[in-house]
């Protein structure tokens, strides 16, 4: 049992479901994209595609993996993270949530396709710069690296979605000969039953990939919540021994010992001892792993810092090519995969999330997939293109989205289903008749939530932020 104190209990509670509401408007407002097509085109009743899309949400969630909610905790250093006041920790949380409901609630007010993901990123962006403002050192609290990564995640993936659509339109066009396919929905009758069961499939297999993306954003949050209120709980895996790190340890050691410091410029001679000090921490207290005194709760984060930063050190060692060619760190094919091997071992202690968490998001999500759909799937089905969605182009569209999305969610990347969807949907009106066959005045709404989602979620949830913190210090003095 946990050993907490009333007060930190309502916090934690307080934050988790404040976490399952930003999943469950999640779920109505991008959910609606993956239900858009079979419900404008009559293939399934809306009763019945919001539960179907709930279902297969849930099961994305429940079984797609933490790859995603993992590149969202690392957004944030490790220092922002964790705070002696736990009552900043929860500015924080409070901040980045706030700021998600707040600008997800408004744009689905006014029917406009809008990211969660772009909406939680900025969040999460505006309290790392706001951290520029009260650290000591002045420095942007945000790992730029996975900044990077998943920027170009969000930028490239509805330019992805927007050109493949029009080229799997033009395929159709070429292997489907039935007109049907390419006609606009009839109001008063019900498609063919093999249109039906596409539509149905691509319906299915985007609500999967949904979930298995943006339902692991929601994990990530409830871990960042986990983390920055219970760090000696949440910091490295309660379910694994650490006892067992010793030996990974030891082979990361023997390998970094392998390294000529001679033939090293400064900048890898600072990297190569600042490796070696953090396996020197990590030996200091695994000493006590297995024993009946345990490793001391203060240490677990400690832990977690050194496992992070060896990790990482480690691999960005591995790909600097200049030490290949002054034959400072020559290792073998098989050595490499051996080392790397090592590393994920030691990372799999801080790369988690209980089984809870992921039944507590992906309830969430596929609870709000059920309500609130309609506003987005008149806008998807009639507001993009001046003609009305045809079968082909919502297959199309789904067909993109849901691989686009497969694809980015097994490599660890958050997409927005919302842009790539609603892009691919205007890739198949351009097909159909060219840029004069686009609604601009919708594109227009849709481009300009895609530009300011950043940059308002950045400005509000670092004010508030700042805001929080400078009330939660006043009225402690």
């Amino acid at each position: 049992m946990l050993d907490l104190s009333a007060g930190l209990i309502v916090v934690l509670v307080i934050c988790l479901l404040a976490a399952a509401a930003f999943e469950f408007i999640n779920g109505f407002h991008d959910t609606a994209n993956a239900v858009a097509t079979v419900i404008y085109t009559r293939s399934m009743k809306p009763e019945v595609a919001v539960v179907w899309s709930g279902i297969w949400n849930f099961i994305g969630v429940y079984f797609g993996g933490i790859a995603v909610a993992i590149g969202i905790i690392n957004l944030l250093p490790l220092e922002a993270l964790v705070d002696q006041n736990v009552y900043h920790n929860l500015a924080m949380i409070m901040s980045l949530i706030l700021t998600a409901i707040i600008w997800n609630l408004g744009t689905w007010y006014f029917g406009i396709p809008c990211s969660s993901s772009h909406t939680l990123l900025g969040s999460i962006f505006g309290v790392g710069i706001a951290f520029m403002f009260i650290s000591e050192t002045g420095d942007v609290a945000l790992n730029w690296k996975k900044v990077i990564d998943a920027g170009m995640s969000l930028l490239i993936s509805p330019l992805f979605g927007f050109g493949m659509a029009m080229l799997l339109m033009f395929i159709f066009s070429k292997l489907i000969k039935k007109k049907k396919f390419f006609m606009e929905p009839d109001e008063h009758k019900k498609p063919p039953f093999w249109i039906r069961g596409i539509l149905i499939l691509t319906c299915t297999s985007v609500s999967f990939s949904h979930g298995s993306n943006d339902g692991q954003k929601g994990v990530g949050l409830v871990m960042i919540i986990l983390i920055g209120l219970l760090p000696a709980y949440f910091a490295i895996d309660s379910s694994k021994n650490p006892i067992h790190m010793n030996g990974n340890v030891q082979i990361i050691e023997n390998y970094i010992n392998r390294i000529d410091t001679a033939k090293l410029d400064e900048a890898n001679l600072i990297s190569v001892a600042g490796i070696k000090s953090n396996i020197g921490l990590m030996k200091e207290a695994l000493v006590f792993a297995g024993t009946p005194k345990g490793i001391n709760k203060d240490q677990k984060f400690e832990i977690r810092k050194d496992i992070l930063s060896v990790s990482r050190a480690t691999e960005k060692l591995m790909k600097d090519e200049t030490l290949v060619e002054s034959k400072a760190f020559l290792l073998t094919k098989e050595e490499k995969k051996h080392l790397k091997d090592n590393l994920g071992e030691l990372k799999s202690y801080t790369e988690f999330a209980p089984w809870w968490v992921i039944l507590l998001i992906s309830t969430s999500l596929g609870l709000g997939t059920m309500f609130g759909w309609k506003r987005i799937v008149v806008t998807i089905g009639e507001k993009i293109g001046k003609n009305h969605l045809t079968y082909a182009q919502g297959a199309s569209a789904e067909i993109v989205a849901a691989s686009t999305i497969g694809v980015s969610t097994m490599l660890g990347l958050p997409v927005s289903t919302t842009h790539v969807l609603s892009s691919g949907v205007a890739g198949t009106m351009v097909s159909h008749g060219g840029l004069g066959n686009l609604q601009w005045a919708t594109v227009k709404n849709i481009l300009l939530a895609w530009l300011l989602t950043l940059p308002v979620t950045i400005v509000m949830s670092g004010g508030l932020f700042l805001l929080s913190r400078w009330l939660i210090d006043a009225l402690m003095l």
